[in-house]
């Protein structure tokens, strides 16, 4: 029997994860059983057939809705029918740190590297998402690490969709004769992603005209290579004045120069004291980094206040202390 031909979304989301999994021997699928998701574990198991990919669906039951299982139990057997090696990870998300939705994303992400290993773990966000990542910031007044939005790939976990629309992965599904599951909370005006989606972008297509969701997602794309660049200029800086990399977290974060960070541009300036503070392993807000920048014209032994640090003038320099050092 000949093989049946994909149709025009279905092939959509089939190539673009093809273009991502090519050269890449193992990856992992997170499945929700939700359109986007579904249609990239179908366009995964399309794609490795011509990248030679082992790929590994995995379902995550959070159990945070009533008849979770049973979805989670109803997408193993599709994904199992479809001819896809699936398995499912039933974790607890009913508590962590930023609320029910940090908690449930960090309990997905940890699953899904624990299957994975040192493989990629391939998510299921669109073009929407993007778009939606972007306003939200854009909305909380971000910088261009916000803006930037959705990063194609994100250290281990890689993003394929970021170019297909979601109407795109919900008519995949159509062709590929399959019925995901709708999360309600998706619609839910309780959650702000969610009236961002049903009213926010629906409402600034109709005045703006369509193509919102596309600027917004190429926003995005361009200034990640904004942030590349002052990322790479703020390393330069750090490296020049011996001090640590943001990646390189350390208990010694050094002394910064008061005179040589006057006299960077603010911009960088800004960059400099989040990656050194980042570079304590610290997490630290806009405020934080303008209340350090502001010691420059404090008096000497002036201080600001970090999450588990503060931060000292001491002379011509800025000292970062630890809590444990101050409380000892």
């Amino acid at each position: 029997m000949a093989r049946r031909e994909l149709g025009p979304h279905s092939l959509r989301v089939g190539q673009a994860v093809a273009a991502m999994l090519d050269g890449v021997p193992d990856a992992v699928v997170g499945c929700s059983g939700g359109p986007d998701s579904l249609a990239l574990a179908l366009g995964a198991r399309w794609a490795a057939r011509r990248t030679g990919t082992r790929v590994t669906a995995v379902i995550v039951d959070h159990q945070l809705q009533a008849g979770s299982g049973q979805v989670a139990a109803r997408t193993l057997e599709l994904l199992r029918a479809r001819g896809i090696d699936a398995q499912l990870r039933t974790v607890d998300a009913s508590s962590g740190d930023g609320g029910p939705e940090a908690a449930a994303r960090t309990a997905r992400r940890r699953a899904l590297a624990e299957v994975a290993g040192t493989s990629p773990v391939l998510l299921g966000h669109t073009l929407d998402d993007q778009a939606e990542t972007v306003l939200l910031g854009l909305a909380r007044g971000s910088g261009t690490v916000s803006l930037a939005g959705i990063r194609p790939r994100a250290g281990q976990f890689w993003h394929p969709l970021l170019e297909v629309r979601r109407r795109d992965t919900r008519a995949a599904c159509t062709e590929w004769a399959v019925t995901p599951w709708h999360d309600p909370q998706n619609e839910d005006p309780a959650f702000l992603r969610s009236r961002v989606r049903g009213r926010t972008l629906p409402s600034l297509e109709a005045d703006l005209g369509p193509g919102v969701a596309e600027a917004l997602a190429r926003t995005a794309t361009l200034l990640a290579g904004e942030d590349e660049v002052m990322t790479g200029l703020a390393r330069s800086w750090l490296d020049g004045h011996g001090l640590p990399r943001a990646e390189a977290v350390s208990s010694e974060p050094g002394v910064l120069p008061l005179p040589e960070l006057a006299a960077a541009p603010i911009g960088l300036a800004r960059r400099v004291v989040k990656s050194w503070l980042d570079g304590a392993g610290l997490e630290i807000s806009f405020a934080h980094v303008e209340a350090v920048l502001g010691l420059q014209d404090a008096e000497g032994g002036s201080g600001v206040d970090l999450p588990g640090a503060r931060v000292i003038r001491r002379g011509r320099t800025l000292v970062l202390v630890s809590k444990h050092t101050r409380d000892r």
